[in-house]
């Protein structure tokens, strides 16, 4: 299913339904009075918070959704069902605008639900219209319209971390290794078309498609997936010892994260400003351990927490793991 974060869609609550003009018929009463029900409420439209993320592809060919109407009154008063509400799934981290009014919703949390749009109400039976002065009356109301409106619907992850690195610095791998992900995996560039989500001891790890330089200007997989790590508590920067310059390789992806900043007036509490940890990935590569030794010096320079793991070391996968629960429970 392919994977998308940026929908438009039209929505609806339910009409209310009509009151209705009805007379008592009782057996040796020739002149019954009004007994027209009232019509029932028009459903509602709601939005409902979900961990999957891949919720709005099953919106593609989808794009209008209305709430049920409420039904008619009936005779004997008796008031007309109200409609059914309609809720929709959206991803956790969707932001909800609505063009004509420019309010904006988000949904922050699993199970979070928000009201759209009411359902109208429905209109009175005649018996309502009943007075000491009009025993008879033949009036009705029809039902409101529900309210109504198009919305722009849009998808920005929302994770404790998010692992960013250039394509193949084993993110993918990592999050398979930590979590109950199945990620796709292989050896070229650009495995991960779709930001992929792992549960991490109850925290939600994102792995984002590989970021290269010119990203924030549209270059590789673009702007679209930076704007992904945006709301992360924390980056997790990879970067593997396949790579010749691992500090050049590092401060290519910490420029774009900075420029991408800039671009969107994040200056300030942007990807750049972020807690950062950074790992070093693939060690298995490289069988001199002093090399090792002295590229976390290196990174660690830089003020930052320095790992250093092999998937095929179970032991350093272990010892990042506690690790990484020891700094999420900080937080």
């Amino acid at each position: 299913m392919a994977f998308i974060d940026e929908i438009k869609i039209y929505a609806e609550a339910g009409r209310g339904g009509d009151g209705v003009v009805r007379w008592r018929q009782e057996k040796f009463v020739p002149k019954g009075g009004p007994a027209g029900g009232d019509g029932g409420r028009g459903g509602n439209f709601y939005i409902q918070a979900v961990r999957d993320v891949h919720v709005l592809s099953k919106y593609k060919a989808k794009k209008e959704f209305f709430a049920e109407k409420g039904e008619d009154g009936s005779k004997k008063s008796l008031h007309g069902k109200d409609g059914e509400d309609f809720v929709l799934d959206l991803p956790i981290g969707t932001i909800i605008t609505r063009p004509e009014t420019e309010e904006v919703w988000q949904l922050t949390e699993e199970g979070q639900k928000i009201l759209l749009l009411k359902g109208g109400y429905g209109g009175f039976g005649n018996e309502h219209f009943k007075k000491s002065t009009n025993t008879t009356p033949t009036e009705s109301n029809p039902g409101q319209d529900g309210e109504k409106g198009n919305f722009n619907i849009e998808l920005e992850l929302f994770a404790d971390i998010g692992l960013v690195g250039l394509p193949n610095a084993g993110k993918s791998s990592l999050l398979n290794a930590l979590t109950n992900a199945d990620a796709k995996v292989g050896d070229y560039a650009f495995t991960t078309l779709d930001p992929n989500l792992g549960d991490f001891y109850g925290y939600i790890i994102a792995d984002i498609p590989g970021v290269i330089e010119g990203a924030h200007e549209g270059k590789g997989l673009g702007v679209k997936f930076l704007r992904h790590i945006k709301r992360t508590k924390m980056i997790a920067h990879l970067v593997s010892f396949e790579n010749s310059n691992m500090m050049k390789v590092y401060k290519e992806i910490r420029k774009e994260l900075k420029a991408y900043d800039k671009k969107s007036n994040l200056a300030g509490d942007g990807l750049f400003e972020k807690e950062e940890i950074i790992i070093l990935t693939k060690s298995d590569v490289v069988e001199d351990s002093k090399f090792i030794a002295k590229k976390i010096k290196d990174f660690e320079k830089l003020d930052k927490k320095v790992f250093v793991i092999s998937l095929y070391d179970d032991k350093s996968v272990k010892n990042f793991r506690d690790a990484l629960v020891k700094i999420l429970k900080k937080k």
